[in-house]
Order: structure tokens, then sequence, then C-alpha cells
């Protein structure tokens, strides 16, 4: 089915741009949420008293993705993270960290435009990651990843004992006191249990 996208659609087009899409898609998706009209004479007509209105609302995109690009070209993202002693990170860095960082300094990017190297960076290191812009523009931005060491906290007079004696002591400390009715009771258990045998 043919259309003419009323708005900008990701991964389809932008306004005023006239698609071929499946008939499901346009009858169930693009149509009823307003985000396509039916490609026909009396909307083509409609779409072309509008050329003016969209070329100058394409025109304010190239502008604000050119100064968006000199913005995010223009940073350089210093990333903390903990990781292991071989510079292995403990997680991941991915799209939604760098959206985050990116925000904290007042630049604002969707997620899902952030390109980063292998989905995720596992490790340590410098690495240049691509934003998606208008009309197959792009930027790159500079992330350096450093790690801090996590260690495991430890007692050291927990290291002095045997493993065996530490786990004797924290079972031991963790059993309650039978009472006496308990301990009458598996006394005439073991009674009975002895007569059967």
């Amino acid at each position: 089915m043919k259309v003419i996208l009323n708005q900008d659609v990701q991964n389809l087009g932008e306004i005023g741009d006239v698609k071929e899409v499946a008939d499901g898609y346009a009858r169930n998706y693009l149509l009823p949420r307003g985000y396509a009209v039916a490609h026909n004479s009396k909307n083509v007509s409609l779409f072309e008293k509008r050329k003016a209105e969209i070329e100058a609302i394409k025109e304010q995109k190239k502008k604000s993705s050119a100064s968006l690009k000199e913005k995010l070209e223009a940073e350089e993202l210093a990333l903390l993270m903990p990781a292991g002693a071989n510079g292995k990170l403990y997680g991941a860095v991915t799209n939604a960290t760098i959206a985050d960082e990116l925000l904290k300094k007042g630049i604002e990017v969707d997620r899902k435009k952030i390109e980063v190297p292998g989905k995720a960076i596992k490790s340590t290191g410098n690495y240049k990651i691509i934003v998606h812009l208008y009309d197959k523009e792009e930027a790159i931005v500079k992330v350096a990843v450093a790690g801090h060491e996590v260690k495991a906290e430890t007692k050291e007079s927990s290291e002095d004992q045997p493993r065996k004696q530490r786990v004797k002591r924290t079972r031991a400390e963790h059993a309650e006191p039978a009472t006496e009715e308990e301990q009458a009771a598996a006394f005439e258990a073991a009674i009975n249990a002895g007569r059967m045998n």
C-alpha cells in the first residue's frame, strides 16, 4: 500500500515522503495513529500545498543536526567503571550509558541513535562512538573508559582459621537449643526405632 508520511517515522522516512508499505502495517499502525495518510489525489494535492512548510522543517533539522554534531565532536567522555586487574569491566558500557553521560553534559541524544562498537564496551580503553544524526549525518564521540579495581571484603580473623572450623562454628552459632520436650521426643523416637530393628 502506498502512503504519504504525515510525520517522521523511525526506520521508514520523514514527513512528506511517499512510501510503499505492507497493507497490515499501514492499516494497523501508520493510518490509525496519524503517522501517514493514504496516497490518493486528494492527499497528494494537500501535501503539494504544504511543500514549502515541509522543506522549511527539513532545513531546520539539518541546521540543528549540524550544531549537534559540533557539540558532540567537541566532547570527550571519561567513564570510570568497576573493573578487574586485567581491565575487564564488571558490567558494560552501552548506548544507554553514553546517552546518560551526554545528558549530564547538557546534550540530549536518543540512545537508539548511538552506536557502540560490538553493542557494548566490556574492557577499559579509548573508543570512538558513532551518533547517527539527521539524513545520514554522523558524529564521532571520543570515550575513554577507565577502571577502578573492586576488591572483595574479607576479615583477617576468618582467614587465619581453617575452613572446617569456621563452618562448624557458624552452624553451632545458628543452631537453637532444643527444649526439654523436643529432647524427650527425640529420645523416644530413637528408642522406638531401635525396637523396630
